[in-house]
């Protein structure tokens, strides 16, 4: 088993704590469909990328006005 170096880790954490945060501005921006918020924000949490991703695609309801 070969030994990855965390320097090389690194920026891989750096993207994905950003794209968590993205996500949760967004939520807390945004409308949701089909589960609340704290359920997004869990999902959105434990499963990196997928989670986000899905929220970006499936939960938020683009349809209405931000605010």
């Amino acid at each position: 088993m070969s030994h990855i170096p965390v320097a090389a880790l690194v920026p891989l954490i750096v993207i994905a704590i950003g794209f968590v945060g993205f996500c949760w501005y967004d939520l807390s921006r945004s409308r949701v469909r089909y589960l609340p918020k704290w359920a997004w924000a869990i999902i959105c949490l434990i499963s990196i990328p997928i989670g986000g991703i899905i929220y970006l695609t499936v939960g938020r309801d683009s349809g209405t006005a931000r605010g």
